[in-house]
């Protein structure tokens, strides 16, 4: 079953975990998919309860100003169980996106300290090995996901901004790694790294004209 929440309009809830599950549910999103470097993070998030006041906005952190996802990660690291995922570069490369990312989504469910019955995920894919459901447009529908989206893409932004402190030219702080006008004229000026993925498009013609040149 493809469950989608793309016609939704309010703000994400528990609808779907009361109803798919009477056990734990863990939500299930990632962040990195398109930039040029650095890792894809995945997050998963179980709210012990559903009947919790939450003083914090929760929905699609896309949709989330810088400041409200700061609030929100912080009040959801302290009130649920979470855990994150990743995978690195280089097993992007290797394995391509898509099944990079439902690794690090299995890698962030497997890290959970509790066992969730059941996985809401994120898009219209669900990861070997994961029992649950994808959600379309899950992090506008599921209160779990959303968070999940938040947690990943905080974690996500903060490894960028640790490693814009090595390699600042790139300006990642910035742009976490995306293919900014910016980000594109930085590569053709400095090369790239071993942070960069080497599969995609700007970054394999990078390495192909440097290897013509030489």
């Amino acid at each position: 079953m493809l469950i989608s929440g793309a016609m939704k309009v309010n703000a994400p809830d528990f609808s779907l975990e009361q109803k798919l599950c009477d056990g734990l549910v863990a939500g299930v999103d990632e962040a990195g998919r398109g930039p040029l470097c650095g890792p894809v993070v995945a997050a998963a998030v179980v709210f012990p309860r559903y009947d919790v006041d939450i003083p914090v906005v929760i929905r699609d952190s896309k949709k989330m100003t810088a400041k409200q996802r700061a609030v929100a990660c912080e009040w959801i690291q302290n009130n649920t169980w979470w855990a994150v995922g990743q995978c690195s570069p280089a097993e992007i490369d290797d394995l391509n996106i898509l099944w990079a990312s439902m690794l690090a989504m299995r890698r962030a469910v497997e890290s959970l300290q509790c066992s969730p019955r059941f996985c809401l995920v994120d898009g219209n894919r669900l990861p070997d090995g994961l029992v649950g459901e994808p959600v379309v447009k899950g992090d506008g529908l599921s209160m779990s996901i959303a968070a999940a989206s938040i947690i990943a893409k905080e974690t996500r932004d903060k490894i960028m901004r640790e490693l814009a402190l090595e390699y600042p030219e790139y300006g990642w702080d910035k742009n976490a790694g995306y293919p900014t006008q910016s980000h594109l004229q930085a590569i053709e000026k400095y090369g790239i790294n071993q942070h960069h993925r080497k599969s995609f498009g700007p970054v394999k013609e990078r390495i192909k004209n440097e290897i013509a040149n030489d």
